[in-house]
């Protein structure tokens, strides 16, 4: 079995490749991952038959990429490397899915490499809400149906929802997606992250800037990750703005 190792941690990848050279049967492909770009682009053009996914990566992390091996027609199989992040081993051990906890032992990772499957979506929507939840509270991803396939938008990337018509259009760091969830449920889920601005918008906390009135007298938020860019503020909205600023 060829395992292509996925992890942004060179001691980890180092570690892990010694292990697998003392399990028979089992081959490192070189060169190893250090983010989820470098894993798509390797497994494309390695075809590994498991990858050893870390999941807390920076910029693409573990659930997004098995998301889009989710979309290809041979996707290899894949053992979740899990830490203690917000969607971390706990979530694993309520799923099926296969996986070792951080500090990987041997026999973990022998039994794991026995166990590896390919993810589904099911499987995967399931992961990103909170261990042991039954669907009450907020998912740490945010499921989104593109060109690209399913991409999973983890949520402290997001910086705000806007509804138009039937549609939500959802701004991220890397770009826009088009979701098809009502802006209230929206609200409802994530309300202790996000705050409405005007009828047709929620935006992250967090990443609120600051709050400036205009010559005609309209406010307008600026959010970090905008480039400049600012939200306009509805006027029943600007008191609680300025409320919740102060405890920013």
């Amino acid at each position: 079995m060829n395992v292509l190792i996925v992890d942004d941690e060179p001691q980890a990848r180092e570690r892990l490749s010694r292990m697998l050279g003392e399990l028979e049967g089992y081959t490192v492909m070189e060169p190893s991952a250090t983010n989820g770009e470098e894993a798509l682009a390797l497994i494309e053009s390695l075809k590994p038959d498991v990858v050893l996914l870390d999941i807390g990566m920076p910029g693409l992390d573990g659930l997004q990429v098995a998301a889009r091996l989710c979309e290809r027609e041979a996707p290899p199989a894949v053992v979740f490397c899990t830490g203690d992040d917000e969607y971390g081993s706990q979530a694993f051990r309520d799923s099926t899915l296969s996986h070792v906890d951080k500090p990987i032992q041997p026999q973990a990772l022998r039994d794991a490499l026995r166990r590896a499957e390919k993810p589904s979506r099911t499987q995967l929507a399931a992961l990103t809400r909170p261990a042991g939840d039954t669907g009450g509270g907020p998912r740490s991803h945010i499921s989104a149906r593109t060109r690209k396939g399913i991409e999973l938008i983890p949520l402290p990337q997001v910086i705000y929802f806007i509804a138009d018509h039937k549609y939500v259009t959802l701004r991220h760091e890397a770009g826009e997606v088009l979701l098809d969830e009502p802006l209230k449920a929206l609200e409802d889920e994530f309300g202790e992250r996000f705050v409405r601005i005007h009828r047709n918008a929620l935006v992250a906390r967090e990443r609120i800037e600051r709050l400036q009135r205009t010559p005609l007298g309209h406010f307008q938020l600026y959010l970090k990750g905008l480039d400049g860019d600012a939200l306009t503020v509805s006027r029943r909205h600007v008191a609680g703005v300025r409320k919740m600023m102060q405890t920013l």
